[in-house]
């Protein structure tokens, strides 16, 4: 799943997974983010803005830790520096990928994770 609130980020990660296997969902924010692995357990991976509406990534990521401990969380932000990496990794997001995404370091964390 892909949460992010840009569209254009959802179509990048879009094209970068196309020829694989992967289904993507879109949440355009944190809350629908936490309400599809609530409700989706074939959710095996999170993209994880940091920066939303409604519920930031953060917040997102602790809720979502909650009720499915066990899935990677890999949050890709611009605002890393704003939050910190630590709180960022404290919340429970396995990896960060640093805006603006880059195709190869893209499938790199993914192919770790999947």
């Amino acid at each position: 799943m892909v949460a992010d609130d840009v569209r254009a980020n959802f179509l990048l990660f879009e094209a970068i997974m196309k020829g694989t296997n992967a289904r993507l969902i879109w949440a355009k924010n944190g809350r629908e983010a936490v309400d599809f692995c609530l409700h989706d357990g074939y959710i095996d991976l999170v993209l994880m803005d940091i920066e939303m509406p409604e519920m930031n990534g953060i917040e997102a990521t602790r809720e979502i830790k909650k009720i499915r401990k066990n899935i990677p969380v890999i949050a890709q932000t611009g605002y890393e520096a704003y939050y910190g990496e630590n709180e960022i990794l404290r919340a429970g997001c396995s990896q960060i990928i640093s805006k603006p995404l880059m195709f190869e370091s893209i499938l790199t964390i993914l192919s770790k994770y999947l």
